[in-house]
């Protein structure tokens, strides 16, 4: 049985301290770019926002955001954080509550790796492309495959040699150094090939996809990150073919 390993008040007290450094830079660094490539318009949702660290990032760069997620103890401390942000719950990914076609910006960060079922995951990015503004985008951060075979600066999979001989849709884990508590991660691998039919199934088409890489002129200790891309991100446009 998957269980998502983000839903607990021990795990909120921990994300609450996660700083944009390390493995994790890698991951925000280039968003600001992106976001003045395809995005024109102020409204924007963090879907998965968890502790409002990147529903944060967004108020930062000047949209006006709105975060949800499906875990309280998450959402608490987001609103502990930032008590005037507009943060809300969402049951099971229910986004009936917002309005369709409201959004210049869908911003999902790490959220897809912790969705079990290649349907569930079709399932919610169709909810979300009905949520996209008529020229609006979505970008979809999530872990590449090889993040689950490495060391690197935020986390560890030396203690899971498993992982590379999981198939698609099959559980992997991780642990991030940066905590206290080295419980495992618990996530889903999903490769690209993969993704790209699930996008295609949920109405979605691929703008652009990037793989970050470190520069090795950062001040952090990296381990695999200038070879090795831990992330991928996608913007996704609505098909309108």
């Amino acid at each position: 049985m998957f269980v998502n390993c983000y839903e607990n008040a021990t795990r909120a007290e921990a994300y609450s301290k996660l700083e944009f450094a390390n493995t994790y830079y890698l991951a925000f660094r280039d968003l600001p770019d992106i976001y003045a490539k395809h995005v024109r318009g102020k409204g924007a949702l963090d879907f998965g926002c968890g502790t409002g660290r990147s529903t944060r990032f967004l108020e930062r760069l000047g949209f006006q955001p709105i975060g949800v997620d499906i875990a309280p103890d998450m959402l608490a401390k987001a609103r502990e954080a930032n008590h005037a942000g507009d943060y809300r719950l969402i049951p099971d990914d229910d986004m009936s509550a917002l309005t369709p076609g409201s959004f210049s910006l869908i911003q999902s960060a790490f959220t897809f790796d912790n969705i079990p079922g290649r349907e569930n995951k079709i399932r919610i990015l169709r909810d979300l492309r009905g949520l996209l503004g008529p020229d609006g985008a979505m970008v979809n951060i999530v872990s590449a495959p090889e993040i689950y075979f490495h060391e690197w600066a935020s986390f560890s999979t030396k203690d899971f040699p498993e992982n590379r001989n999981k198939k698609p849709g099959d559980p992997v884990r991780i642990i991030t150094t940066e905590f206290a508590d080295r419980t495992p991660m618990i996530d889903i691998l999903f490769p690209d090939d993969v993704y790209r039919e699930v996008y295609a199934e949920a109405g979605l088409e691929v703008a652009e996809m990037l793989q970050p890489l470190a520069r090795g002129d950062e001040p952090f200790q990296w381990i695999s990150e200038t070879q090795i891309a831990p992330w991928t991100i996608y913007v996704l446009k609505a098909d309108r073919g």
